[in-house]
């Protein structure tokens, strides 16, 4: 049985309030094939007969399941390898220079779904830097406990650890089992995970960090959105610190208060100088 309109409109409304992302009307077929699973594995028929159970009780843990699938949490490691070369060559060395005397850069990783980007970034942190006498503490948040888990884990299956990880760093920070791939203590230990909604008012819950990485996130977006959590961002972001958007997304039109900084091959963002 096909998504009726005043299902599909039920749908949108629940994620749009709840997490802030946009479903585009004619995606009825998106949320079929995401909800089809959820649909059997709680009895019902249909997605139409899960949404008349979502309807018929106040927000629970079936509704964030629903929440997290209609989430789109795709991710893969060194995605797009051109901002990690940034944070490596450019970034980090600039950021070490200014905090020689605190020698602590902090770093947040949001919206890190299975954790492949800041478990990225432990790596190319460690392969390129003498970390002896410095703390790198990475911050990675995520508005899906699912997803939070298997990143805690740091448990990657053949085909996830295929996608972008070079086979030396395979090799030097995983351990094999079977056809699951372990990611050693070493790197693990550089990652604090936490759930956290973008969309919501974040309160204490982020640290002040010198580098966010907010990449793929803003395009799910509405306008109104994209412009609170970019102002959110600047109250914990360091006055000299970096932010790494997607290479579809942007601040302009959005936060007059950010500057673009090339760095490299690719364009971060900075807060202006007052």
């Amino acid at each position: 049985m096909s998504l009726a309109a005043l299902d599909f409109d039920y749908l949108r409304t629940l994620v749009r309030e709840h997490t802030a992302i946009v479903i585009d009307p004619g995606k009825e077929y998106l949320a079929e094939t995401r909800l089809a699973p959820l649909a059997n594995q709680h009895g019902c028929a249909s997605v139409p007969e899960l949404m008349a159970l979502l309807r018929r009780q106040p927000f629970n843990g079936l509704h964030r399941q629903v929440l997290d699938a209609m989430t789109n949490n795709e991710t893969w490691f060194f995605r797009d390898v051109h901002p990690f070369a940034a944070l490596t060559e450019i970034v980090i060395p600039e950021l070490m220079k200014r905090r020689a005397a605190c020698r602590e850069i902090a770093v947040w990783s949001a919206a890190c779904s299975t954790g492949q980007e800041p478990y990225s970034i432990a790596m190319a942190l460690r392969e390129s830097f003498d970390l002896a006498g410095w703390r790198f503490p990475i911050f990675a948040t995520d508005f899906s406990e699912a997803v939070l888990e298997r990143a805690r884990r740091g448990v990657y299956r053949q085909m996830e650890v295929n996608r972008g990880l070079p086979a030396r760093l395979l090799t030097r920070y995983f351990i094999q089992h079977g056809l699951q791939w372990e990611l050693k203590p070493e790197v693990r230990v550089l990652v604090r995970f936490q759930f956290l909604n973008l969309a919501e008012c974040w309160g204490t819950a982020v640290p002040a960090c010198d580098i966010v990485f907010l990449r793929n996130v803003l395009i799910y977006f509405d306008l109104v959105t994209r412009r609170e959590v970019l102002a959110r961002l600047r109250r914990v972001l360091a006055a000299d610190g970096f932010l790494f958007l997607g290479c579809a997304e942007t601040t302009l039109n959005l936060d007059s208060d950010f500057e673009r900084v090339p760095t490299g091959s690719y364009t971060c963002y900075r807060i202006k100088d007052r």
